[in-house]
């Protein structure tokens, strides 16, 4: 686990809590528009120390409420140790994830460590591989996780041995866990689902398309969605997105009306 960057306040990441943020270096996808080129490519940053990071979250419990974890994808390296020492001195806690490490966000899950997860929508799955930059596996998934009376959450006996894996398979990747990772979340009390928009990509058939499979997966209409307006800060993976134009509030709001279709509660972040 490589600590790259601590943000000791954040009003924002952890919606309705004073954070801090923890960005954890390495990322399984390749997306050209991501902002955090430098948590993806290289590892070029200085590191924080777990301590350091623990000294002043002690100091700050009592003005602190919670911690979120962000990357990269954080749950490729996340070290359940860390996030226990947290939790123990009281704060709430957030993971942000692309949804391609399942395993890992169930043992968080059962063993009470997270409060909240956000999880990012790229595309519909058509568009996937391209948004991303990796081989994107179409599989058919059974609907393998359940939830026992004592709401710990399992993969089911029916799992496939045989399937592609994020973190196991180099560049072939497969829907399989995204889903799991779907049906997981929405079964939390406390999530939302995401979308950066670029206008060039995200236009009313592909968020139609992005809600009808959350729905589906889901297997009810899901509680939060939110459409985050892409911000060009001019350091992105791709440079062909180094033109691409801050998504406008009226697209925005245009795609909100579609997706209130789907999803009670939408909310758009410009």
């Amino acid at each position: 686990m490589k600590i790259k960057g601590f943000q000791k306040l954040t009003l924002i990441d952890y919606p309705g809590k004073l954070a801090s943020s923890i960005f954890l270096f390495g990322c399984n996808f390749k997306c050209g528009f991501c902002h955090n080129p430098e948590l993806v490519l290289k590892p070029s940053l200085e590191s924080y120390s777990e301590e350091d990071i623990l000294n002043f979250l002690e100091k700050r419990k009592k003005y602190l409420d919670g911690v979120c974890f962000t990357g990269g994808e954080p749950l490729m390296t996340l070290d359940i140790n860390f996030v226990e020492k947290i939790k123990a001195l009281g704060y709430f806690i957030k993971i942000d994830t692309n949804g391609s490490f399942p395993e890992k966000l169930l043992e968080l899950i059962n063993e009470n460590l997270i409060d909240y997860v956000a999880m990012d929508i790229k595309s519909s799955k058509e568009k996937y591989s391209e948004i991303t930059n990796v081989d994107v596996n179409f599989l058919d998934v059974q609907n393998v996780v359940q939830v026992t009376p004592s709401n710990t959450i399992h993969f089911g006996a029916s799992q496939n041995p045989n399937k592609p894996h994020f973190s196991e398979c180099g560049k072939i990747h497969g829907f399989y866990d995204l889903e799991e990772s779907i049906k997981l979340i929405s079964n939390l009390p406390d999530y939302e689902f995401r979308t950066t928009i670029l206008e060039e990509y995200h236009d009313i058939a592909e968020i139609r398309k992005i809600l009808e499979w959350l729905n589906k997966t889901s297997g009810k209409k899901i509680k939060r969605f939110v459409l985050q307006g892409f911000k060009n800060h001019g350091k992105l993976i791709d440079s062909k997105f180094n033109e691409e134009k801050n998504t406008s509030e009226e697209h925005l709001l245009k795609l909100k009306k579609i997706a209130e279709e789907y999803c009670d509660n939408v909310i758009v972040r410009v």
